[in-house]
Protein backbone atom coordinates (compact mmCIF):
# COMPACT_ATOMS: atom_id res chain seq x y z
CA UNK A 1 0.00 0.00 0.00
CA UNK A 2 3.12 2.55 0.70
CA UNK A 3 4.63 1.92 -2.23
CA UNK A 4 1.06 2.51 -4.24
CA UNK A 5 1.17 6.12 -2.10
CA UNK A 6 4.76 6.67 -3.08
CA UNK A 7 3.86 5.56 -6.85
CA UNK A 8 0.65 8.25 -6.86
CA UNK A 9 2.92 10.97 -5.24
CA UNK A 10 5.84 10.58 -7.36
CA UNK A 11 3.38 10.70 -10.62
CA UNK A 12 1.39 13.34 -9.45
CA UNK A 13 5.05 15.31 -8.59
CA UNK A 14 5.80 14.35 -12.30
CA UNK A 15 2.47 15.80 -13.81
CA UNK A 16 2.71 19.02 -11.67
CA UNK A 17 6.38 19.89 -12.63
CA UNK A 18 5.46 19.03 -16.46
CA UNK A 19 2.62 21.33 -16.17
CA UNK A 20 5.04 23.93 -14.91
CA UNK A 21 7.23 23.78 -17.94
CA UNK A 22 4.32 23.62 -20.09
CA UNK A 23 2.97 26.72 -18.90
CA UNK A 24 5.91 28.90 -18.51
CA UNK A 25 7.73 27.37 -21.30
CA UNK A 26 10.72 28.77 -23.39
CA UNK A 27 11.32 32.02 -25.27
CA UNK A 28 13.75 31.72 -27.76
CA UNK A 29 15.20 34.58 -29.61
CA UNK A 30 16.91 33.45 -33.18
CA UNK A 31 18.53 35.81 -35.16
CA UNK A 32 19.37 34.95 -38.47
CA UNK A 33 19.31 36.66 -42.11
CA UNK A 34 16.96 38.57 -44.72
CA UNK A 35 13.46 36.90 -45.27
CA UNK A 36 13.77 37.13 -48.87
CA UNK A 37 16.93 35.49 -48.68
CA UNK A 38 16.47 31.77 -49.85
CA UNK A 39 18.79 29.98 -47.85
CA UNK A 40 17.83 31.41 -44.67
CA UNK A 41 14.07 30.97 -45.23
CA UNK A 42 15.01 27.13 -45.10
CA UNK A 43 16.58 28.22 -41.81
CA UNK A 44 13.48 29.68 -40.80
CA UNK A 45 11.65 26.95 -41.62
CA UNK A 46 13.81 24.88 -39.45
CA UNK A 47 13.33 26.94 -36.53
CA UNK A 48 9.02 27.10 -36.58
CA UNK A 49 9.10 23.49 -37.17
CA UNK A 50 11.09 23.51 -33.85
CA UNK A 51 9.06 25.91 -32.52
CA UNK A 52 5.79 23.80 -32.94
CA UNK A 53 7.36 22.12 -29.77
CA UNK A 54 8.22 25.12 -28.32
CA UNK A 55 4.34 26.56 -28.58
CA UNK A 56 2.77 23.23 -27.42
CA UNK A 57 4.76 23.65 -23.98
CA UNK A 58 3.73 27.29 -23.57
CA UNK A 59 6.70 29.04 -24.82
CA UNK A 60 7.12 30.78 -28.94
CA UNK A 61 10.24 31.44 -31.08
CA UNK A 62 11.08 34.68 -32.14
CA UNK A 63 13.03 35.58 -35.42
CA UNK A 64 15.20 38.81 -35.60
CA UNK A 65 16.64 39.77 -38.96
CA UNK A 66 18.39 42.48 -40.46
CA UNK A 67 16.31 44.46 -43.40
CA UNK A 68 19.98 44.07 -45.69
CA UNK A 69 23.28 43.33 -45.00
CA UNK A 70 24.98 46.59 -45.79
CA UNK A 71 26.17 47.07 -41.68
CA UNK A 72 25.27 43.34 -41.46
CA UNK A 73 27.66 42.88 -38.25
CA UNK A 74 26.47 45.66 -36.42
CA UNK A 75 23.03 45.12 -37.01
CA UNK A 76 23.43 41.84 -36.17
CA UNK A 77 24.88 42.68 -32.80
CA UNK A 78 21.90 45.45 -32.26
CA UNK A 79 19.46 42.43 -32.77
CA UNK A 80 21.20 40.10 -29.80
CA UNK A 81 20.77 42.77 -27.76
CA UNK A 82 16.90 43.69 -28.86
CA UNK A 83 17.00 39.82 -27.10
CA UNK A 84 18.39 40.62 -24.26
CA UNK A 85 15.77 43.78 -23.48
CA UNK A 86 12.86 41.52 -24.31
CA UNK A 87 14.00 38.78 -21.63
CA UNK A 88 14.90 36.11 -23.49
CA UNK A 89 15.06 32.46 -22.12
CA UNK A 90 17.28 31.73 -24.93
CA UNK A 91 19.34 33.35 -27.94
CA UNK A 92 20.39 31.96 -31.09
CA UNK A 93 22.52 33.69 -33.30
CA UNK A 94 25.57 33.20 -35.95
CA UNK A 95 28.96 34.83 -35.18
CA UNK A 96 29.12 36.62 -38.88
CA UNK A 97 31.14 39.89 -37.76
CA UNK A 98 33.26 39.05 -33.93
CA UNK A 99 34.90 42.42 -34.29
CA UNK A 100 31.24 43.68 -34.03
CA UNK A 101 28.99 41.38 -32.36
CA UNK A 102 31.35 39.58 -30.09
CA UNK A 103 30.67 42.06 -27.53
CA UNK A 104 26.98 41.55 -28.04
CA UNK A 105 27.51 37.95 -27.01
CA UNK A 106 28.85 38.83 -23.99
CA UNK A 107 26.54 40.48 -23.05
CA UNK A 108 24.31 37.89 -23.09
CA UNK A 109 26.86 35.55 -20.96
CA UNK A 110 26.97 38.51 -18.93
CA UNK A 111 22.51 38.55 -18.06
CA UNK A 112 22.58 34.50 -17.91
CA UNK A 113 20.93 33.63 -20.97
CA UNK A 114 21.76 30.05 -22.58
CA UNK A 115 22.85 30.79 -25.95
CA UNK A 116 24.06 29.00 -29.00
CA UNK A 117 26.02 29.74 -32.19
CA UNK A 118 25.00 28.45 -34.81
CA UNK A 119 25.74 28.89 -38.99
CA UNK A 120 28.88 31.13 -38.59
CA UNK A 121 31.81 31.02 -36.44
CA UNK A 122 32.33 27.37 -35.49
CA UNK A 123 33.10 25.71 -32.08
CA UNK A 124 35.89 28.59 -31.65
CA UNK A 125 33.32 31.31 -31.62
CA UNK A 126 31.18 29.20 -29.48
CA UNK A 127 34.30 28.30 -26.69
CA UNK A 128 35.41 31.87 -27.00
CA UNK A 129 31.98 33.11 -26.43
CA UNK A 130 30.87 30.73 -23.99
CA UNK A 131 27.89 29.37 -25.82
CA UNK A 132 26.16 25.87 -25.07
CA UNK A 133 27.00 24.65 -28.69
CA UNK A 134 27.44 25.45 -32.37
CA UNK A 135 25.68 23.82 -34.51
CA UNK A 136 26.31 24.85 -38.50
CA UNK A 137 29.31 23.81 -40.57
CA UNK A 138 33.03 24.00 -40.86
CA UNK A 139 32.66 27.37 -43.41
CA UNK A 140 36.31 27.05 -44.08
CA UNK A 141 35.92 23.42 -45.04
CA UNK A 142 33.04 24.51 -47.37
CA UNK A 143 35.02 26.38 -49.28
CA UNK A 144 37.95 23.69 -49.56
CA UNK A 145 35.14 21.40 -50.23
CA UNK A 146 33.93 23.47 -53.54
CA UNK A 147 37.93 23.92 -54.16
CA UNK A 148 38.50 20.05 -54.49
CA UNK A 149 35.85 19.25 -55.94
CA UNK A 150 36.60 21.48 -59.20
CA UNK A 151 40.24 21.05 -59.37
CA UNK A 152 39.37 16.99 -59.19
CA UNK A 153 37.83 17.88 -62.47
CA UNK A 154 40.59 20.13 -64.09
CA UNK A 155 39.45 23.37 -63.79
CA UNK A 156 42.24 24.37 -61.75
CA UNK A 157 41.95 28.35 -61.83
CA UNK A 158 39.81 30.18 -59.51
CA UNK A 159 38.25 32.89 -58.18
CA UNK A 160 35.77 33.49 -55.27
CA UNK A 161 33.49 36.08 -55.43
CA UNK A 162 32.70 37.92 -52.26
CA UNK A 163 29.58 40.16 -51.99
CA UNK A 164 30.36 40.64 -48.83
CA UNK A 165 33.74 41.81 -47.92
CA UNK A 166 34.14 41.46 -44.35
CA UNK A 167 31.81 38.86 -42.88
CA UNK A 168 33.94 36.57 -41.29
CA UNK A 169 32.11 32.95 -42.45
CA UNK A 170 32.44 34.74 -46.08
CA UNK A 171 36.32 34.84 -45.77
CA UNK A 172 36.55 31.60 -44.93
CA UNK A 173 34.75 30.44 -47.82
CA UNK A 174 36.65 32.60 -49.99
CA UNK A 175 40.25 31.17 -47.95
CA UNK A 176 39.11 27.58 -48.30
CA UNK A 177 38.18 27.65 -51.77
CA UNK A 178 41.91 29.49 -52.72
CA UNK A 179 43.38 26.66 -50.28
CA UNK A 180 41.20 23.37 -52.12
CA UNK A 181 42.57 24.66 -55.24
CA UNK A 182 45.64 25.12 -54.31
CA UNK A 183 46.41 21.68 -53.03
CA UNK A 184 45.31 20.32 -56.45
CA UNK A 185 48.03 22.42 -58.30
CA UNK A 186 45.88 25.32 -59.29
CA UNK A 187 45.92 29.04 -57.92
CA UNK A 188 42.68 31.18 -56.70
CA UNK A 189 42.07 35.02 -56.39
CA UNK A 190 39.56 36.41 -54.81
CA UNK A 191 37.08 39.16 -56.45
CA UNK A 192 35.33 41.79 -53.74
CA UNK A 193 32.28 43.20 -54.55
CA UNK A 194 30.18 45.78 -52.29
CA UNK A 195 28.14 44.31 -49.85
CA UNK A 196 24.70 46.20 -51.59
CA UNK A 197 25.72 43.31 -54.72
CA UNK A 198 24.70 40.37 -52.39
CA UNK A 199 21.55 39.01 -53.72
CA UNK A 200 21.48 41.57 -56.88
CA UNK A 201 21.57 39.21 -59.81
CA UNK A 202 22.29 41.61 -62.39
CA UNK A 203 25.45 43.36 -60.27
CA UNK A 204 26.98 40.22 -59.54
CA UNK A 205 26.66 39.03 -63.24
CA UNK A 206 27.75 41.65 -64.92
CA UNK A 207 30.87 42.03 -62.15
CA UNK A 208 31.62 38.41 -63.03
CA UNK A 209 31.69 38.73 -66.84
CA UNK A 210 34.06 41.93 -66.54
CA UNK A 211 36.34 39.76 -64.36
CA UNK A 212 36.57 36.69 -67.08
CA UNK A 213 36.58 39.12 -69.87
CA UNK A 214 40.36 40.37 -68.14
CA UNK A 215 41.28 37.34 -66.83
CA UNK A 216 39.91 34.69 -69.89
CA UNK A 217 42.01 31.53 -68.11
CA UNK A 218 39.76 31.31 -65.34
CA UNK A 219 38.16 28.21 -65.37
CA UNK A 220 36.41 27.57 -61.94
CA UNK A 221 34.61 29.83 -59.84
CA UNK A 222 33.08 29.99 -56.38
CA UNK A 223 29.61 31.56 -55.32
CA UNK A 224 28.99 32.61 -51.57
CA UNK A 225 25.58 33.08 -51.61
CA UNK A 226 22.31 31.55 -53.51
CA UNK A 227 21.52 34.55 -55.99
CA UNK A 228 24.86 35.42 -56.62
CA UNK A 229 25.29 31.57 -58.22
CA UNK A 230 22.20 33.09 -60.32
CA UNK A 231 24.12 36.15 -61.33
CA UNK A 232 27.66 34.54 -61.75
CA UNK A 233 25.52 31.72 -64.29
CA UNK A 234 24.55 34.74 -65.98
CA UNK A 235 27.91 36.47 -66.29
CA UNK A 236 29.40 33.63 -67.58
CA UNK A 237 27.21 33.66 -70.34
CA UNK A 238 27.78 36.83 -71.22
CA UNK A 239 31.69 36.22 -71.11
CA UNK A 240 30.71 33.74 -73.18
CA UNK A 241 32.55 31.39 -71.44
CA UNK A 242 29.48 28.79 -70.96
CA UNK A 243 31.06 25.11 -70.56
CA UNK A 244 34.55 26.82 -70.10
CA UNK A 245 34.28 28.04 -66.45
CA UNK A 246 32.74 25.58 -64.07
CA UNK A 247 30.75 27.11 -61.13
CA UNK A 248 30.47 25.91 -57.49
CA UNK A 249 28.99 27.73 -54.45
CA UNK A 250 27.65 27.44 -51.09
CA UNK A 251 23.49 26.56 -50.60
CA UNK A 252 21.14 26.59 -52.92
CA UNK A 253 17.87 26.92 -53.57
CA UNK A 254 15.19 25.46 -56.90
CA UNK A 255 16.83 28.14 -59.37
CA UNK A 256 19.82 26.77 -58.17
CA UNK A 257 18.60 23.11 -58.60
CA UNK A 258 17.56 23.68 -61.60
CA UNK A 259 21.07 25.14 -62.80
CA UNK A 260 23.25 21.75 -61.55
CA UNK A 261 19.99 19.47 -63.35
CA UNK A 262 20.52 22.05 -66.28
CA UNK A 263 24.97 21.42 -66.18
CA UNK A 264 25.41 25.51 -65.99
CA UNK A 265 26.54 24.76 -62.64
CA UNK A 266 28.51 21.56 -61.42
CA UNK A 267 28.11 21.65 -57.54
CA UNK A 268 26.56 23.13 -54.73
CA UNK A 269 28.03 22.75 -51.17
CA UNK A 270 25.18 21.56 -48.51
CA UNK A 271 25.60 22.56 -45.08
CA UNK A 272 21.89 21.95 -44.38
CA UNK A 273 20.49 24.91 -43.07
CA UNK A 274 17.01 23.71 -42.51
CA UNK A 275 19.07 21.29 -39.66
CA UNK A 276 20.71 24.09 -38.33
CA UNK A 277 17.42 26.49 -37.54
CA UNK A 278 15.90 23.11 -36.29
CA UNK A 279 18.74 21.63 -33.71
CA UNK A 280 20.01 24.97 -32.22
CA UNK A 281 16.35 25.41 -30.94
CA UNK A 282 15.30 22.44 -30.22
CA UNK A 283 18.85 22.32 -27.71
CA UNK A 284 17.55 25.33 -26.14
CA UNK A 285 14.11 24.48 -25.66
CA UNK A 286 15.42 20.90 -23.60
CA UNK A 287 18.12 23.05 -21.63
CA UNK A 288 15.55 25.97 -20.96
CA UNK A 289 12.64 23.66 -19.76
CA UNK A 290 14.16 20.14 -18.37
CA UNK A 291 17.90 20.88 -17.85
CA UNK A 292 18.52 18.36 -21.28
CA UNK A 293 22.21 18.89 -22.75
CA UNK A 294 23.95 17.43 -25.80
CA UNK A 295 27.33 16.16 -24.62
CA UNK A 296 28.71 15.93 -28.01
CA UNK A 297 30.35 18.98 -28.82
CA UNK A 298 30.17 21.12 -32.14
CA UNK A 299 26.94 19.64 -33.90
CA UNK A 300 28.31 19.81 -37.85
CA UNK A 301 25.00 19.99 -40.49
CA UNK A 302 27.87 20.05 -42.96
CA UNK A 303 29.70 20.12 -45.88
CA UNK A 304 28.00 17.65 -48.44
CA UNK A 305 28.16 18.14 -52.12
CA UNK A 306 24.94 18.53 -54.38
CA UNK A 307 25.57 17.31 -58.28
CA UNK A 308 24.20 15.96 -61.04
CA UNK A 309 24.79 12.14 -59.13
CA UNK A 310 22.47 13.09 -56.26
CA UNK A 311 20.20 15.88 -57.60
CA UNK A 312 16.70 14.70 -57.99
CA UNK A 313 16.67 13.07 -54.26
CA UNK A 314 17.89 16.59 -53.45
CA UNK A 315 15.42 18.44 -55.30
CA UNK A 316 12.69 16.48 -53.58
CA UNK A 317 13.81 18.13 -50.60
CA UNK A 318 13.64 21.53 -51.62
CA UNK A 319 10.15 20.88 -52.67
CA UNK A 320 9.09 19.87 -49.87
CA UNK A 321 10.81 23.23 -48.30
CA UNK A 322 13.93 21.45 -46.01
CA UNK A 323 16.64 21.56 -48.57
Amino acid sequence: MKKTIKFVLAAALLASTATVALADGAKIFVVGGKADDPFWSIVKRGAEDAGKVVSAEGGKVVWLAPQNYDNLGVDAAELIRQAIDQKADAIVAPDWAPAAMDPAFQAVKAAGIPFIVYNAGGIQAADRLGAMNYVGAVDYLGGVAGGDYLAKAGHKSGVCVNSLPGAANIEDYCKGFGDGIKKAGGKSDVLPLPATAEGNVTAVAQAVRAYLLQHPDVDAIFATANLDAVGIVQGIAQAGKAGKAHLCGINFDQAILAQIAAGTQDCAIDQQGYQQGFYAVSILNGYVNYGLSIPTREILTGPGVVDNTNIKATMAGAKGGTR
